[in-house]
């Protein structure tokens, strides 16, 4: 971090009484990682970085020892709005280098950043406005969370029925704080099901936004005596939760999805789905990264499971709304709240400069398959594609899948209370 960075940081501490600053980072999985330094042990940062140990993060099992150096990105910087009684606080995102500076190969945040240097370099720059569900659970007396909710709110229904309002506005307010940007928040469809729309962002930033939205609405959640949940699919009889993306392209200045005709979109657009679409299977591991992200993915349900596109069904993978001129933008809908932001735009960006390149086209609304139907085939799918390899590096693809496999493994091992009610007494 450059002397003048800093500067600006330590003083910004200082006006606001923040003690210490949280140097965060996400594993591979996406899990937010937090280191937190003294006032004074920031003043040494350049001459004295900070390690982790990365022995333990998640894909390495305790294998391949390795010291990583935490570097700091000023820009963003925000003060906590919440302190305690020793003061308030900050933080900061990171990335991860190696002991001699140099960046680390599964660094989940290099990789989004190395996508979005590749994509400026033709020119372009892609923005994305993340819708996020989550549900709102009640906790126990223990603290511990359930998956019980005493409301029975609809689709956009206002409170009082909507018991979780005010815990959302609270949401809200704490975010735009901490410099999240907000745009919209609404009761979604499910009862204790929520949404709240985060503003247009370039993809860096979005994925930062991303990781500090969830730390924000679990931390406000508990404040109110809630648990906030993103897990895809937490109850079998309702709609699960996930994260769409709505993507525009710029460059130059101009929207390049939009077309001269106000009735169209461009051809740009079609080949940016049609980039999309011709990876979605590979990009589903990292999409929808858990056992559970394929019990919101089936048929009878809003979410989509069909690898198909259009600009007329609401509920289509990929789609194209009816919105155009500087307005025009490209929809992934089927992505959840567990996916690893950073990884998980990385992907849509290199996919959709891929379709760009090579003028990948589908026709509208027929189903090319589809979505892989479990966490196991899309790993297969993730491990074949020399796409994914390319655009995350073998490393990085290495561990992930890795991971994943361990979770599947554990998975499979698991007798359910399902199977014992229904077996155990008939066999």
């Amino acid at each position: 971090m450059r002397d003048e960075g800093l500067g600006r940081i330590l003083n910004r501490m200082e006006e606001e009484e923040a003690g210490s600053v949280s140097l965060q980072f996400t594993d591979i999985t996406g899990t937010l990682k937090s280191v937190s330094v003294t006032l004074d042990r920031l003043k040494r940062l350049s001459e004295e970085p900070v390690f982790v140990d990365g022995t333990f993060l998640a894909g390495r099992d305790g294998e391949d020892g390795v010291e990583l150096l935490l570097r700091p990105d000023p820009s963003t910087f925000s003060i906590l709005p919440w302190k305690t009684q020793n003061g308030g606080g900050a933080r900061m995102f990171c990335s991860l280098c190696r002991e001699d500076g140099t960046p680390f190969r599964e660094d989940s945040r290099a990789a989004l950043k190395s996508a979005e240097e590749k994509a400026a370099d033709l020119g372009y720059q892609l923005y994305v406005q993340p819708e996020c569900e989550f549900f709102l659970f009640h906790t126990d007396d223990d603290g511990q969370p359930t998956s019980l909710t005493h409301e029975r709110a609809g689709y956009l229904e206002a409170g009082p029925v909507d018991l979780g309002e005010n815990a959302r506005r609270e949401m809200v307010s704490v975010l735009e704080e901490t410099g999240v940007k907000v745009e919209v928040s609404r009761h979604e469809i499910s009862p204790g099901q929520h949404s709240i729309d985060l503003g247009r962002m370039r993809l860096l930033e979005a994925a930062d936004g991303i990781a500090a939205f969830r730390t924000v609405v679990r931390a406000v959640a508990r404040r109110h005596g809630l648990h906030a949940t993103f897990m895809p699919k937490p109850l079998g009889n309702a709609e699960g939760s996930g994260i769409h993306l709505h993507f525009t392209l710029f460059r130059n200045g101009e929207n390049v999805f939009s077309s001269g005709d106000r009735r169209r979109f461009s051809e740009l657009a079609e080949w940016f789905a049609g980039g999309l679409l011709n990876h979605m299977e590979a990009m589903t591991a990292v999409a929808n990264p858990l056992v559970n992200s394929y019990k919101r993915l089936v048929s009878g349900t809003k979410a989509p499971t069909d690898l198909l596109w259009s600009s007329r069904r609401e509920n289509a993978l990929i789609r194209i709304p009816p919105v155009r001129g500087m307005r025009t933008r490209v929809e992934y809908r089927g992505a959840d709240g567990a996916a690893n932001p950073y990884l998980l735009l990385a992907l849509c960006l290199e996919a959709g400069m891929d379709g760009i390149r090579n003028q990948t086209t589908f026709p509208e609304g027929i189903s090319q398959g589809r979505i892989p139907a479990s966490l196991e085939a899309a790993l297969e799918h993730f491990k074949r594609d020399g796409f994914v390899k390319a655009a995350l590096g073998e490393e990085l693809c290495s561990r992930y899948a890795a991971c994943r496999e361990e979770e599947w493994r554990r998975y499979e091992r698991q007798v359910t209370e399902w199977e014992l009610q229904e077996y155990l007494y008939r066999y």
